[in-house]
């Protein structure tokens, strides 16, 4: 293959303007786009892979990303090239992710995924009908990935390995066909259905038979190209419905399509009879702009997915000891610094090396404001730098990051199907069936009133009943909610969530870090001595300053001088020496030992009360709390608008929880209970036929969250909690949960309107067709009509509410 200078040995992209990558190869410099395609590059030939190239430079084909042959497929095995898209789930199973060519509807995903899974080593493969991914875990010491690979190519579809840039590539493909197809369809049409009015009008008014004959043999021509190529698609799919046994929606498609041209060439040879050129084309042409602007919708679904994982650069500045080096990001380890300049994404998780910056969070949190960093901060991955320059020491790598995380999570909710889905699935596929054996009544009962009217009416009954609407009802009202919920900031896990949501009947939170913000802070001193408050708390802040108590960190906001020594006492309180004098802080009894006296009374109030003091007696009280969220009374008011009760299980202290609840106007509230309490009170409540929805946080939540029928994981939760829960709450903003319900519940009318219109739809047009009052181009209209309504009323859930 020739490689010009101007694009890329690798991937054969155009080579932007400035980027100078190049590799020796057999001698040859060869030129790179960025830094991971020479890492790809060197990654086959290091692995003796030599071939790879010179078997893609020899091959000529219609889809230079389609994988035919066993060499080519043989390179997957290889786990170099597995990386980017294969990840390791235990010590015996991985996770694939492909994004599977030439799928039509519902019965082409039944048909993979019964495929796929009974093949040997195979734990589970699901497809996502809406944006063509699939999902594949499998045993690789039983089968290798290679011979997977061939099982979907042997029934007639193509896997290619997922990754943004290559589903971009195959949507640019796909669009591409479709449109040349389109194209031919449409200018077809039109001269064809030119041609068919003067055939119509001249039967009409005695046209001569020689000129009749010649209008036929021209529309011949011109519709055969847009049989043969403009619905090529349908045959080829329907071709391997035959092959593997199973009906798809294509199988009438091709039959009306089909046996419409036959018949129509018969007449035309023969002299006699009717030609449907006209219909023929009109047919394929609607079928294809229906399905054209189901296509438009996926990518658009399917684009907005790749926005989280696009957010991952490519390359980084690493920062060594000889100075600045560009390198991939899928080269960085844990410990290498990395320089970002201002506008840049954060290569992978990371701590901040530099006094401040700011740093642009809102694709993963939903949040619009910059969020301020300073030194020692977190990083993640795929979110923005704002201000300066900076450094960061990487703390994990980019397959490992955050994002991937929150990535990997997205695919399995959308790849996990509710029950609604499953059962619109088995619906399509037996639909078919019934379909075609009403056909062949409707033929038989047509031949013996008006042989010359069945053939017309059986075809206008194959075109007027497809499935496509049906199969489309459910999944593209999934994609959309499960991806506006998305920017919304709620990250759905799995795929039954919106499905029990919208079911619930009941919300519980956690107290602590989930209505609270976890953090202790200083609310009120009390002096019980001549110094000022000011005094008060930045002598408490340097005692404390020593101390690795949660409730430290309350005084850290005044800490302006440090204490000389300092000895804690657990489960007491800590002892220091500032200025050469003597101070305890932490339990009355313990403060009181120090000035051998009684500790005065304890203030009124339900929060965390110190006493201070030093060896003459007490200097202060001082009342420490968790704060609400701000967002928190807003939010119950939002959910009990919405019909909810809303309830509070928590671990903590009677009197905090109950003046919690009563900020909150939280009615129903269980104090000091165990992990094990709340998992029994959730259940107890669902065996009387509640659906809970439970909100927490903590380790001590995981069994809760694990056992309530629907569970939301704070953004702060542990990372076994956000495992354990259906879904994240990645802005950390509680109003987010009610706006989730409300999209759940919306979700499910839409779902309901789907497929009530497709169903009344083909109860309404099968007796028309059946009747024969639709002609076949009226029926190719109205289907095509019908799966466009139900897409477009599934894309208004891509409004936020």
């Amino acid at each position: 293959m020739s490689n010009p200078k101007d694009t890329c040995f690798h991937c054969a992209t155009p080579i932007p303007k400035g980027v100078n990558v190049e590799l020796s190869i057999d001698g040859k410099q060869e030129s790179f786009c960025c830094p991971a395609c020479r890492a790809v590059t060197q990654t086959i030939l290091g692995s003796g892979l030599q071939k790879y190239y010179q078997h893609r430079d020899n091959q000529q084909q219609e889809r230079p990303t389609e994988i035919e042959s066993e060499e080519q497929l043989a390179l997957y095995d290889n786990e170099s090239i597995q990386a980017p898209f294969v990840r390791a789930i235990n010590s015996d199973r991985k996770e694939a992710l492909f994004v599977i060519e030439g799928i039509h509807c519902a019965a082409c995903i039944w048909l993979l995924e019964r495929h796929l899974t009974e093949q040997v080593g195979v734990t589970s493969f699901t497809v996502n009908l809406t944006n063509h991914r699939a999902r594949l875990v499998w045993n690789p010491s039983e089968k290798p990935l290679s011979e997977l690979m061939a099982a979907i190519i042997s029934i007639g579809y193509t896997p290619h390995p997922f990754t943004p840039n290559q589903e971009e590539k195959l949507y640019e493909q796909e669009q591409k066909k479709a449109m040349r197809r389109l194209g031919v369809a449409g200018v077809g049409m039109m001269q064809v259905m030119m041609m068919s009015s003067a055939l119509y009008l001249g039967d009409a008014f005695f046209m001569e038979e020689h000129i009749q004959n010649f209008i036929r043999w021209t529309s011949f021509i011109v519709a055969t190209p847009v049989v043969f190529y403009a619905a090529r698609p349908f045959f080829n799919a329907a071709k391997r419905d035959i092959r593997t046994r199973h009906l798809s929606m294509d199988v009438p498609v091709s039959i009306a399509i089909g046996g419409a041209y036959i018949a129509s060439v018969w007449t035309t040879i023969t002299q006699s009879g009717e030609v449907y050129y006209d219909s023929v084309s009109m047919f394929t042409f609607f079928l294809l702009i229906g399905r054209f602007f189901e296509m438009k919708a996926r990518h658009r679904t399917g684009m907005a997915g790749n926005e989280l994982a696009n957010l991952l650069p490519a390359s980084a500045t690493r920062v060594t000891e000889t100075g600045e080096q560009l390198v991939p990001v899928s080269e960085l380890n844990p410990g290498d610094r990395v320089l970002v300049k201002p506008g840049h994404s954060i290569p992978a998780d990371g701590i901040l090396f530099t006094q401040h910056t700011s740093i642009d969070e809102s694709a993963l949190t939903g949040e619009p404001l910059p969020v301020s960093k300073h030194l020692g901060d977190h990083l993640v991955g795929g979110t923005i730098n704002m201000e300066q320059a900076i450094e960061m020491e990487i703390t994990s790598s980019a397959e490992r990051s955050r994002m991937s995380s929150i990535l990997n999570l997205l695919d399995r909710a959308q790849a996990d199907k509710p029950k609604v889905a499953k059962i619109a699935d088995q619906v399509a596929s037996y639909f078919v069936a019934a379909v075609l054996l009403t056909a062949i009544v409707v033929s038989l009962i047509w031949w013996q009133i008006s042989p010359q009217d069945a053939f017309w009416v059986t075809l206008s009954v194959l075109v007027v009943t497809c499935p496509c609407a049906l199969s489309l009802a459910t999944p593209t009202a999934l994609t959309a909610a499960i991806g506006s919920l998305r920017k919304m900031g709620i990250l759905v896990t799995r795929g039954h969530v919106l499905e029990s949501l919208a079911q619930c009947t009941a919300v519980y939170f956690d107290k602590t870090g989930t209505l609270t913000t976890g953090k202790l802070t200083l609310n009120k001193t009390t002096s019980l001595c001549e110094l000022t408050t000011e005094e008060l708390n930045q002598l408490a802040a340097a005692i404390e300053s020593r101390s690795e108590h949660p409730i430290a960190s309350a005084f850290t906001p005044y800490f302006a001088f440090s204490v000389e020594e300092a000895t804690n006492y657990v489960g007491k309180g800590v002892e220091g020496t500032v200025k050469g004098k003597q101070y305890r802080i932490g339990k009355p009894e313990f403060v009181a030992e120090l000035y051998k006296n009684d500790p005065p009374a304890y203030p009124d109030g339900s929060s965390i009360f110190l006493l201070m003091g030093d060896e003459f007696g007490p200097l202060a009280w001082f009342s420490i709390d968790d704060q609400l969220r701000p967002e928190a009374v807003e939010a119950v008011k939002q959910i009990q608008s919405l019909g909810l009760p809303v309830g509070m299980l928590t671990g903590d202290r009677e009197e905090n929880a109950k003046r919690i609840a009563s900020e909150l106007g939280i009615d129903h509230v269980e104090s000091q209970l165990t992990p094990e309490d709340k998992l029994a009170r959730v259940k107890a409540m669902q065996n009387n036929g509640e659906r809970i929805l439970m909100i927490g946080d903590g380790i001590n939540d995981i069994p809760v969250l694990s056992g309530a029928q629907t569970s939301i994981a704070m953004n702060g939760a542990t990372d076994l909690a956000k495992t354990s829960s259906d879904a994240v709450l990645v802005s950390s903003d509680l109003r987010r949960i009610p706006g989730s319900l409300n999209m759940a519940r919306k979700t499910r009318n839409i779902i309901r309107q789907n497929i009530g219109w497709s169903l009344f739809y083909n109860l309404i047009a099968l007796p028309l067709a059946a009747s024969g009052f639709i002609a076949p181009w009226m029926a190719a209209i109205g289907m095509s009509l019908s799966s466009l309504i139900v897409v477009g009323n599934a894309l208004r859930l891509t409004k936020q509410l």
